[in-house]
């Protein structure tokens, strides 16, 4: 009887690259990024009655259907960007950990494009609340960064993607 490989009937299984501890770290801090987003979801679901004093506040010449309209959309918009932001987390943590090369450069545009709209948004009236909740989500996005352009993040992603 012939064997096709020797000691078994099975080809042997490639060895996978494992990600070293910068990327895991950068993968946690992803993971930790998800978190606060869900956790800003729910924060944002218990201020609901605060943000219709807010909006009269910063615009009392609107009418009560205005501000009910107002109220609305941006409480939506709230949630919607909180489950965008959330999957965004989910979707580069789980590309990171595979090592595929184009996860932490979309990982850094994503970083790049948060940091921006956090500037944008430096001199809006918000709460204390939220205002530290952005520079949380910006830290836990920093770290995820910078844990992903460390030299053996990129020799793993080199590696993992096939380049030399």
């Amino acid at each position: 009887m012939y064997q096709p490989y020797p000691g078994g009937s099975s080809m042997p299984e490639p060895s996978r690259n494992q990600p070293p501890p910068s990327v895991v770290n950068a993968v946690r801090a992803m993971y930790a990024g998800l978190a606060a987003s869900l956790v800003g979801i729910v924060v944002n679901v218990l201020l609901v009655s605060s943000l219709k004093s807010a909006i009269q506040q910063r615009y009392p010449h609107l009418t009560a259907t205005q501000i009910s309209s107002a109220e609305h959309l941006l409480f939506g918009a709230s949630i919607a960007s909180g489950l965008i932001g959330a999957a965004l987390w989910w979707w580069m943590a789980q590309s990171c950990r595979a090592g595929k090369p184009w996860a932490r450069t979309v990982s850094t545009v994503l970083f790049g494009i948060y940091t921006l709209a956090q500037v944008a948004t430096a001199g809006t009236p918000s709460s204390g609340l939220s205002r530290i909740y952005g520079i949380v989500v910006w830290l836990i996005g920093l770290v995820a960064v910078v844990l992903l352009w460390q030299r053996p993040s990129t020799e793993f992603f080199r590696e993992a993607g096939g380049l030399r």
